[in-house]
């Protein structure tokens, strides 16, 4: 009997070694190898021995090149349409990831409940019967969605024969096996050759293929770093199961907008479309209240209006604590450095709580100014009006910076009811608005004589 082969993988670059090492020679990554047992692999396509060997790519010129507007299927979901750059482009092949219970079988589930084309849904962790029931519990159906449970590439393609669907669903890529490849599912050389049959497939079809990609415990996706550069898309579905909302954020689009999310609810009867978040994410106080303040943030190209909560006591065990949840805490300290020099309030020796409602991450730094005005009114228990937002970046010499697209940010505090916005003076641009008033701001003192004094 021949001794099996072994190898080892990268499971960050997918490199392959003839031998374990510490370091890997490509991405030079430590302790990244893992041992796999292979045979020699055979020349396959998703065809197989079907495959029509006389179409042969040629060399181009790129003047000869025609090029017309990418085809894009247009679906009824308009957030994921949004982070899509206007709808999946066929023969595209999209990644989404997520932690295990988020949401991603329900999302891609009643995306094809609701295709008004031909659609396949393959499971490799679910039966069928499973599918029905939930798509029972969110009360949908359609005669244009089949489901298949299997996990073999070669009994996938053969049914994708019979029913030549539009758009092809895989939940999920780390459960497929090709009978090619001498591993288990959920190897790296199973991973990057099933992800290559489909690609194959996606390219000659143009039929676009959306594979489910599970979590490790480090947050990324779990296979090697490869597959996010073979797909042509990155979705990452985010969201804490303690609250209601989930957010879809684009991490690599080859076919439109980087840095784009898609909000939604979680319901009892699946997902509910969020078209207007800023709604959503402000709190309905009948009272103002201190140590609240709104910011007029951008996410990709959708501008929101976030509520900023801060609480500002005395500590009572020594050391002073400093948190936050939803913003970087690195730049909270660095604001509260800047009020102690710049503007004299004396928060060394108090406890700072931060969170930004909604269970969201903003990473904007037009939000400083709204963080320092929360902070300074849970502070001097003064409250803000609930009317007033902020859109402005602090510098270390406490100075207000300009912050970019602060137009649409105006235009969404305009079209929000908001009374007064807080900028910095050093904007260029005039914005003119009836029922908006626009305040100019040099430094974090000028914001104190204007809210505080």
């Amino acid at each position: 009997m021949a001794k099996p082969k072994t190898v080892y993988y990268c499971q960050n670059c997918g490199a392959q070694h003839a031998k374990w090492q510490g370091q890997c020679n490509s991405c030079k990554s430590w302790n990244t190898l893992v041992e796999e047992v292979i045979s020699k692999p055979k020349t396959s396509d998703w065809k197989s021995s079907h495959s029509n060997k006389s179409l042969q790519p040629k060399v181009s010129k790129i003047g000869d090149i025609n090029f017309e507007v990418e085809d894009r299927i247009i679906t009824p979901d308009k957030e994921l349409n949004r982070v899509l750059g206007g709808g999946i482009v066929k023969g595209a092949l999209v990644l989404l990831g997520g932690e295990p219970g988020i949401g991603k079988s329900t999302l891609l589930l009643q995306l094809c409940l609701n295709l008004p084309v031909k659609s396949l849904y393959v499971s490799g962790e679910e039966s069928t019967k499973q599918i029905k029931m939930r798509a029972q519990r969110i009360d949908q159906t359609n005669t244009n969605c089949f489901i298949l449970a299997d996990t073999s590439t070669q009994n996938i393609f053969n049914q994708i024969k019979k029913v030549e669907p539009k758009m092809v669903i895989i939940d999920s890529i780390q459960t497929l096996r090709t009978e090619f490849i001498d591993s288990s599912p959920g190897s790296i050389s199973q991973i990057r050759a099933c992800t290559a049959e489909l690609i194959t497939y996606a390219k000659e079809t143009h039929t676009p293929v959306v594979l489910v990609g599970h979590i490790n415990k480090e947050g990324h996706i779990a296979g090697p770093k490869i597959l996010e550069h073979m797909v042509d898309t990155v979705l990452q579905f985010e969201g804490d199961q303690n609250f209601i909302y989930r957010i879809v954020r684009v991490q690599k689009n080859r076919f439109g907008p980087t840095h784009e999310l898609g909000i939604y609810e979680m319901q009892a009867k699946g997902l509910k479309q969020i078209l207007n978040p800023s709604k959503i994410l402000i709190s309905n106080h009948e009272h103002d209240l201190s140590g609240t303040s709104i910011a007029a943030t951008i996410e990709g190209m959708r501008p929101l209006m976030v509520e900023i909560q801060a609480l500002v006591s005395s500590a009572v065990y020594g050391t002073p604590q400093r948190s936050s949840t939803g913003y970087n805490a690195k730049r909270l300290n660095m604001i509260l450095a800047v009020l102690e020099k710049r503007a004299g309030f004396r928060l060394g020796a108090k406890d700072v709580f931060l969170n930004i409602t909604g269970g969201i991450t903003i990473d904007d730094p037009a939000i400083d100014l709204a963080v320092a005005a929360a902070i300074l009114s849970s502070n001097n228990d003064l409250p803000l009006k609930h009317s007033f937002c902020f859109a402005a970046e602090i510098g270390l010499a406490g100075e207000v910076r300009p912050v970019p697209r602060l137009e649409q940010r105006v235009a969404e505090a305009d079209k929000l009811g908001f009374e007064k916005i807080f900028i910095s003076k050093h904007t260029k641009i005039s914005i003119a608005s009836e029922n908006l008033e626009v305040v100019r701001l040099e430094s974090i003192a000028d914001l104190v004589e204007k809210l505080f004094l």
